[in-house]
Protein backbone atom coordinates (compact mmCIF):
# COMPACT_ATOMS: atom_id res chain seq x y z
CA UNK A 1 0.00 0.00 0.00
CA UNK A 2 1.47 3.59 -0.39
CA UNK A 3 -0.43 6.03 1.93
CA UNK A 4 -1.78 9.00 0.45
CA UNK A 5 -1.84 12.35 2.32
CA UNK A 6 -2.55 16.14 2.16
CA UNK A 7 -0.02 18.58 2.41
CA UNK A 8 -0.55 22.48 4.05
CA UNK A 9 1.28 25.52 3.86
CA UNK A 10 -0.23 27.47 6.73
CA UNK A 11 2.10 30.49 6.21
CA UNK A 12 1.42 30.45 2.25
CA UNK A 13 -2.83 30.23 2.86
CA UNK A 14 -4.68 33.54 2.88
CA UNK A 15 -8.16 32.11 3.93
CA UNK A 16 -9.62 32.78 0.89
CA UNK A 17 -11.81 29.20 1.40
CA UNK A 18 -11.48 28.86 -2.58
CA UNK A 19 -10.10 24.88 -1.53
CA UNK A 20 -13.86 24.63 0.39
CA UNK A 21 -15.95 26.57 -3.10
CA UNK A 22 -14.10 24.07 -5.40
CA UNK A 23 -14.41 20.48 -3.00
CA UNK A 24 -18.51 21.82 -2.73
CA UNK A 25 -18.63 22.26 -6.50
CA UNK A 26 -17.04 18.82 -7.07
CA UNK A 27 -18.79 16.77 -4.67
CA UNK A 28 -22.22 19.03 -5.55
CA UNK A 29 -22.18 19.44 -1.73
CA UNK A 30 -25.47 21.40 0.00
CA UNK A 31 -24.99 24.40 2.49
CA UNK A 32 -23.60 23.05 5.88
CA UNK A 33 -22.05 19.80 4.23
CA UNK A 34 -18.07 20.31 3.64
CA UNK A 35 -15.28 17.76 3.37
CA UNK A 36 -12.85 20.81 3.59
CA UNK A 37 -12.83 23.71 5.77
CA UNK A 38 -10.69 26.90 6.57
CA UNK A 39 -10.91 27.57 9.68
CA UNK A 40 -9.44 31.54 10.79
CA UNK A 41 -7.90 32.15 14.41
CA UNK A 42 -7.05 35.37 15.44
CA UNK A 43 -5.41 35.87 18.84
CA UNK A 44 -3.53 39.10 20.98
CA UNK A 45 -4.17 42.41 20.45
CA UNK A 46 -2.04 45.68 19.53
CA UNK A 47 1.19 45.80 18.93
CA UNK A 48 1.22 41.79 18.59
CA UNK A 49 -1.80 40.87 16.92
CA UNK A 50 -1.58 37.02 15.34
CA UNK A 51 -3.93 35.42 12.42
CA UNK A 52 -3.82 32.29 10.66
CA UNK A 53 -5.66 30.12 8.80
CA UNK A 54 -6.34 26.19 8.94
CA UNK A 55 -7.09 24.16 5.85
CA UNK A 56 -8.44 21.08 6.69
CA UNK A 57 -10.19 17.61 5.50
CA UNK A 58 -10.12 14.04 6.35
CA UNK A 59 -6.90 13.42 7.10
CA UNK A 60 -7.10 9.37 6.23
CA UNK A 61 -5.36 8.73 9.97
CA UNK A 62 -2.73 5.82 10.50
CA UNK A 63 -5.13 5.06 13.19
CA UNK A 64 -8.74 6.54 12.28
CA UNK A 65 -11.14 7.16 15.18
CA UNK A 66 -14.04 6.98 12.34
CA UNK A 67 -12.89 3.18 11.06
CA UNK A 68 -12.64 1.57 14.61
CA UNK A 69 -15.88 3.43 16.12
CA UNK A 70 -18.23 2.38 13.12
CA UNK A 71 -20.49 -0.21 14.09
CA UNK A 72 -21.15 -1.83 10.84
CA UNK A 73 -17.15 -1.49 9.07
CA UNK A 74 -18.48 1.19 6.76
CA UNK A 75 -16.20 3.44 7.04
CA UNK A 76 -12.69 1.26 6.25
CA UNK A 77 -8.97 2.95 4.98
CA UNK A 78 -8.71 1.14 1.17
CA UNK A 79 -5.72 -1.48 0.93
CA UNK A 80 -4.37 0.46 -2.35
CA UNK A 81 -3.61 4.12 -0.70
CA UNK A 82 -5.27 3.99 2.60
CA UNK A 83 -7.59 6.33 1.57
CA UNK A 84 -10.73 6.15 4.14
CA UNK A 85 -14.04 5.48 3.17
CA UNK A 86 -17.78 5.08 3.60
CA UNK A 87 -19.57 1.59 2.17
CA UNK A 88 -23.34 3.31 1.49
CA UNK A 89 -23.97 -0.98 1.46
CA UNK A 90 -23.18 -0.96 5.24
CA UNK A 91 -23.76 2.81 6.47
CA UNK A 92 -26.89 3.20 8.61
CA UNK A 93 -25.93 6.81 9.36
CA UNK A 94 -25.51 6.91 13.25
CA UNK A 95 -22.73 9.07 13.51
CA UNK A 96 -20.45 7.78 15.55
CA UNK A 97 -17.72 7.99 12.87
CA UNK A 98 -17.99 12.02 13.53
CA UNK A 99 -18.00 11.82 17.06
CA UNK A 100 -15.15 9.85 17.33
CA UNK A 101 -13.08 11.94 14.37
CA UNK A 102 -11.21 14.50 16.48
CA UNK A 103 -11.17 16.33 13.11
CA UNK A 104 -14.67 16.30 12.22
CA UNK A 105 -14.38 15.11 8.95
CA UNK A 106 -17.01 12.50 8.37
CA UNK A 107 -20.54 14.91 7.71
CA UNK A 108 -23.92 13.50 8.04
CA UNK A 109 -25.53 13.62 4.56
CA UNK A 110 -29.66 14.45 5.37
CA UNK A 111 -30.85 13.28 2.15
CA UNK A 112 -29.47 10.06 1.57
CA UNK A 113 -29.16 9.76 5.76
CA UNK A 114 -25.51 8.18 5.75
CA UNK A 115 -22.14 9.41 6.05
CA UNK A 116 -20.11 11.16 3.55
CA UNK A 117 -16.75 12.44 3.50
CA UNK A 118 -13.35 13.30 1.89
CA UNK A 119 -12.18 10.79 -0.53
CA UNK A 120 -9.16 12.72 -1.88
CA UNK A 121 -11.52 12.91 -5.01
CA UNK A 122 -10.57 9.22 -6.38
CA UNK A 123 -12.91 10.27 -9.49
CA UNK A 124 -10.31 13.07 -10.53
CA UNK A 125 -7.37 10.87 -9.28
CA UNK A 126 -8.73 8.13 -11.53
CA UNK A 127 -8.01 10.12 -14.17
CA UNK A 128 -4.48 11.30 -13.25
CA UNK A 129 -5.45 14.41 -11.46
CA UNK A 130 -5.10 16.37 -8.50
CA UNK A 131 -8.07 16.57 -5.82
CA UNK A 132 -9.64 19.63 -6.56
CA UNK A 133 -9.23 21.81 -3.73
CA UNK A 134 -5.29 21.17 -4.05
CA UNK A 135 -5.68 22.62 -7.68
CA UNK A 136 -8.17 25.44 -6.80
CA UNK A 137 -5.58 26.95 -4.29
CA UNK A 138 -4.82 29.97 -5.76
CA UNK A 139 -1.14 30.30 -3.04
CA UNK A 140 -0.73 26.88 -3.72
CA UNK A 141 -0.71 26.06 0.12
CA UNK A 142 -2.04 22.34 -0.65
CA UNK A 143 -0.20 19.66 -2.10
CA UNK A 144 -1.96 15.78 -2.24
CA UNK A 145 0.37 13.06 -3.21
CA UNK A 146 2.32 9.52 -1.76
CA UNK A 147 2.69 10.24 2.06
CA UNK A 148 5.94 9.35 2.02
CA UNK A 149 6.71 11.44 -0.83
CA UNK A 150 5.14 14.64 0.68
CA UNK A 151 7.65 14.12 3.95
CA UNK A 152 10.92 14.09 1.82
CA UNK A 153 9.93 17.25 0.07
CA UNK A 154 8.18 19.33 3.37
CA UNK A 155 9.41 17.48 6.21
CA UNK A 156 7.15 15.06 8.86
CA UNK A 157 5.08 17.88 11.09
CA UNK A 158 1.28 17.46 11.61
CA UNK A 159 0.65 19.59 14.56
CA UNK A 160 -0.28 23.00 14.16
CA UNK A 161 -2.25 25.16 16.75
CA UNK A 162 -6.04 24.57 16.05
CA UNK A 163 -5.77 21.00 15.48
CA UNK A 164 -6.06 18.17 18.16
CA UNK A 165 -2.17 16.30 18.91
CA UNK A 166 -0.82 14.30 15.66
CA UNK A 167 -0.70 11.73 18.00
CA UNK A 168 -4.08 10.50 18.72
CA UNK A 169 -4.32 9.50 15.31
CA UNK A 170 -1.54 9.71 13.13
CA UNK A 171 -2.96 11.59 10.13
CA UNK A 172 -1.07 11.56 6.74
CA UNK A 173 -1.08 15.28 7.33
CA UNK A 174 1.62 17.50 6.61
CA UNK A 175 1.89 20.88 7.91
CA UNK A 176 4.51 23.86 7.66
CA UNK A 177 4.30 27.48 8.22
CA UNK A 178 3.12 29.07 11.48
CA UNK A 179 3.00 25.57 13.71
CA UNK A 180 4.00 26.31 17.08
CA UNK A 181 1.64 25.33 19.67
CA UNK A 182 1.08 27.65 22.21
CA UNK A 183 0.55 26.13 26.31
Amino acid sequence: MEQVGFYFNAAACIGCKTCVIACKDKNELEVGRNFRRVYDFEEGSYPKPRSWHLSISCNHCDEPACVSHCPTKAMHKREEDGVVVVDHSLCVGCRYCTWACPYEAPQFDEASGMMTKCDTCLSLRAKGENPACVDACPMRALDFGPIVELRKKYGDNANIEGLPDASITHPNLIVSGKTQRRN
